[in-house]
Order: C-alpha cells, then sequence, then structure tokens
C-alpha cells in the first residue's frame, strides 16, 4: 500500500517494510528483556542472544529464499544482487531455522537455562512477526490470491509493484493481515501462558512449544491464501512453506513432550 516512507529525487527511499521490521525487532527484545528479568534471567546476556538470533534468522531467511528460487538464481546470479533481493525479507521459516540453532548453541555458550530461556523470547517473536507482516502489507509482498470477498484489497501504488511484484488493480486475499493478527492472537496466548509459567502452574518449555505449534498452524492454514509463483513440490497441494509448517508443528509436539513437568510449590521458575 505504502512502500516508500520517504522518496527523494536523488532515488534514495526509506522503505516501509524495512521501517516496520526494524520496529519488530525492536518490540520483540524489549518484551524479551522485560520476560527474562522477571523470570529471573540475565537480562543482559538474553539481550545478545536476542541480536545474534536476528541475525542468524536474517542470513537463514535469505538462504531459504535463494534456495527457494534457486532455478532462477542459477539463471540469472546477477539477481543476488540487485536492490529487490537485497531488500528482501527473505523466507521465515528460514529465518526461524537460523534463529533457533543460532539460540540454541549460545544458550549452551552462555550456560543460559534452555527452556525458560526459549519460554522468554517466545511472546516477543509472535508479536514481532505480526508487525513484520504489516510491513509485508505496506510493501506488498507476500500477496495473496484473487478474492471477491469485501475484505479484499487492491493494490494501486506502482511502486508496489516496482519493488515486489504485487499485481495492480486486483482484488487480492490480505494473507498479510491474515498472518499479523493470527501472530497477534498468538501473542496474547503466550503471554498469559507466560504469567501461568511464572506462576510455576506450567512447566517450563511449554510456552516455547505452544509458539512453535501456533506459528506453524498459522501459516499453514494462511498458505492456502496465498499466490504461488512456483508450482507444489512432489507433486501435491501443499506448498514448500505448508511442509515447513508441518515440520515445526512436529518439533513443536517433541519440544511440548521434552520440557519438564511443572514445578513443586516454592520452587523458582525461573531457574528450572
Amino acid at each position: 500500500m505504502f512502500p516508500k516512507i520517504i522518496s527523494l529525487p536523488s532515488g534514495f527511499f526509506l522503505p516501509a517494510y524495512g521501517v516496520l521490521v526494524a520496529t519488530a525487532f525492536l518490540v520483540a527484545i524489549a518484551i524479551t528483556a522485560r520476560l527474562a528479568r522477571r523470570a529471573g534471567l540475565n537480562a543482559d546476556h538474553v539481550t545478545g542472544l536476542g541480536i545474534n538470533a536476528a541475525l542468524a534468522g536474517l542470513i537463514g531467511a535469505k538462504l531459504w529464499m535463494v534456495a527457494q528460487n534457486l532455478e532462477l538464481y542459477v539463471r540469472q546470479p546477477a539477481e543476488l544482487f540487485t536492490l529487490a533481493t537485497l531488500q528482501s525479507g527473505g523466507v521465515f521459516f528460514g529465518g526461524l531455522v537460523g534463529a533457533v540453532a543460532i539460540a540454541f548453541w549460545t544458550i549452551r555458550a552462555k550456560k543460559l537455562p534452555l527452556w525458560p530461556t526459549l519460554d522468554a523470547f517466545a511472546p516477543g517473536i509472535a508479536l514481532g512477526h505480526a508487525i513484520g507482516r504489516i510491513g509485508c502489507f505496506a510493501a506488498g509482498c507476500c500477496w495473496g490470491e484473487a478474492c471477491d470477498r469485501r475484505w479484499a484489497v487492491t493494490f494501486r501504488n506502482p511502486d508496489a509493484n516496482a519493488l515486489t511484484g504485487v499485481p495492480l488493480d486486483v482484488s487480492l486475499h490480505p494473507t498479510q493481515l491474515y498472518e499479523a493478527a493470527s501472530q497477534t492472537i498468538l501473542f496474547l496466548i503466550l503471554w498469559a501462558l507466560y504469567r501461568k509459567r511464572l506462576r510455576g502452574q506450567l512447566a517450563a518449555g511449554r510456552v516455547f512449544g505452544v509458539y512453535l505449534a501456533g506459528a506453524g498452524l498459522s501459516r499453514f492454514v494462511v498458505e492456502f491464501f496465498r499466490a504461488h509463483e512456483t508450482a507444489p513440490p512432489f507433486g501435491g497441494p501443499l506448498s514448500v512453506a505448508q511442509w515447513a509448517a508441518l515440520g515445526l508443528m512436529v518439533f513443536a509436539v517433541w519440544v511440548l513432550r521434552r520440557s519438564p513437568e511443572p514445578l513443586p510449590p516454592g520452587v523458582s521458575p525461573g531457574l528450572a
């Protein structure tokens, strides 16, 4: 809708997507640091972990995007260095894999308690994801299929088409807003669960497990309304992202089964 917040005659512009992604990162880190302090964790170490995970997430998202469009980049390697590729946020699941991998490594290196630390991150990640999807909506990327519903959206800004390829003057499913709404609901659920976690009524790791399950389910459903430029793999109806979402939900089940039982009364939940 509004891909450029500021545009100068020189060609420089301030992208709405970049501003909202930066906002999402700051909000996620602020929430995580607050929850970490309430749980008795080292907030400085947790904040450093968040920064490392965010950087790994950016790299992972870009690598997944390249892998998903490998044929294009092999045929036209110069596309790797275009402004559109550099400004693209990449693919969420690639970012999540990169972030989680670095998170596990940093947690071990800093000797942070695994499950309480991951729990502290879950609500902030969900809300940050919601804000990031609003950035997608502003830019025009990740658009939906044609839609004749009353809530359909129509992109008319030529800059959005030039930057992301979103079709103009076509009524589309607002898939970006679908995912933003589902992640906001997930954030509220996780926030409530974290309060139970701090009271010792919920086992360490369960908040993170619910986040993984919710994020996977949200993306799996939203993908049915997304426009896809490549055919689904394996000759079936599911997209690559939906297969990744199923894998995420399986991982969520493992986390929920692996996490410990609730603590007995009088034991600090933050240090479990």
